[in-house]
């Protein structure tokens, strides 16, 4: 379907990803079509290593708790802790055990030796603290924001003592159970506990907003940053706890809803200290409404990338990624009507696709989509290519072999 590759395809480094883009984004995403493969993670750390020694980016943020990303962070800045520590406490959904991401801690750490801190990379996850099974308890995160407010406030300004917050989260036990995920009357969501919480969260936070001169005065912007991050963990962690206990149809929607707009909170608050890098699954950083099935439910809902692109313009970009064949994973080649197909036709391998002259060069043929071929592998659509800035497209992914 396309005939000349040339102005559609080039390699994969950071002169291209600018020369594509024409400009600096505050915040340039970096999708994947699926979890768990360490081939696109390489790619994905020779070009952010590329864009922070020569565009000046200074966060890598990824598709992990952003509470656990502290300890990741304090690692690779300060070399707090060892690389296997990190490692094992500082990632969830079990991304520490990816031999790409060890490579990307360990070359941050590198990076940042012997340099002042505002030259330093920083690492954060962007993802609440949610893992397929269910939610965190919201005790960490209440619990360090009141800490925070207390040890700067007068005390009568507090909402609650630390006593009265113990008492109302009780037993993490109670906000973990797995069986919460299929069964609502499982979840503490909806109790009278968790409402109390969810009204001392939102005063918490109110009053750390209005005390933001005398506390960035008084700590630092860094101690506030973090405070500030634990605010709007633990509103979303109640938040969420609440939909987890609802019985309504639109349970699920909300769910994967407002866990993007954690996460789209999180690479805003991260984009006002600088330029960053993303990495996530494409469904969480397209600009296009999400869609997916759980079991027979069809779910839609607007990705973190979709919140902060209407949030920042221009200033947000994002590249998709498609890949070929991931014969182990159980992905054939693609269909040549696919755009996958498409791509795979191409006499380049890994490479950087233009969507605008890819677009033009297809004319008035459309491709189809692409039927995922196996669990958990989302195919890049056609309908798509309007709002991508790039495609990222790797044409054979093989077994990791680490």
């Amino acid at each position: 379907m396309v005939t000349d590759s040339k102005d559609i395809a080039r390699a994969v480094d950071a002169a291209a990803v600018m020369e594509l883009l024409d400009s600096r984004p505050r915040v340039l995403a970096l999708g994947e079509p699926t979890h768990g493969v360490d081939t696109p993670l390489d790619l994905r750390n020779q070009l952010f290593r590329q864009l922070v020694e020569h565009e000046g980016y200074r966060t890598i943020a990824i598709e992990s708790d952003c509470l656990m990303g502290l300890a990741v962070d304090a690692y690779v800045t300060s070399g707090t802790g060892t690389i296997d520590e990190v490692m094992e406490h500082g990632f969830s959904h079990g991304f520490g055990a990816s031999g790409a991401n060890r490579e990307l801690v360990r070359w941050a750490r590198a990076y940042n030796e012997g340099r002042p801190a505002p030259e330093q990379v920083r690492f954060a996850g962007f993802d609440g603290p949610l893992e397929i099974t269910g939610a965190a308890s919201p005790r960490q995160a209440l619990t360090a924001l009141h800490d925070y407010l207390a040890a700067e406030v007068d005390p009568d300004l507090l909402p609650c003592t630390a006593r009265t917050l113990d008492r109302l989260l009780g037993a993490d036990a109670r906000w973990t159970d797995p069986a919460a995920m299929r069964d609502p009357a499982a979840s503490a969501g909806e109790s009278a506990e968790a409402y109390e919480l969810r009204v001392l969260a939102d005063d918490l936070t109110s009053l750390f907003d209005e005390w933001t001169p005398h506390l960035i005065r008084a700590t630092s912007r860094e101690d506030w940053d973090r405070a500030r991050l634990y605010g709007r963990t633990a509103l979303g962690l109640l938040r969420y706890h609440f939909w987890m206990a609802d019985t309504s149809p639109g349970r699920m929607t909300r769910l994967v809803g407002v866990r993007d707009q954690m996460m789209a909170d999180n690479l805003l608050a991260l984009a006002e200290r600088g330029p960053v890098l993303v990495h996530a699954h494409n469904a969480h950083l397209q600009r296009d409404i999400s869609s997916m099935r759980m079991g027979d439910m069809p779910l839609e809902w607007w990705s973190a990338g979709a919140i902060v692109s209407a949030r920042l313009g221009g200033e947000y970009a994002f590249l998709a990624m498609g890949i070929g064949t991931m014969r182990h994973q159980g992905v054939g080649a693609p269909p040549p009507d696919t755009l996958e197909g498409v791509l795979y036709a191409l006499p380049e391998d890994d490479c950087l696709i233009d969507p605008a002259r890819l677009t033009a060069a297809l004319g008035a043929a459309r491709p189809a989509p692409r039927v995922s071929p196996c669990f958990g592998y989302f195919p890049l659509h056609p309908a798509h290519l309007p709002a991508m800035d790039g495609i990222v497209f790797l044409k054979d992914v093989l077994q990791d072999t680490a």
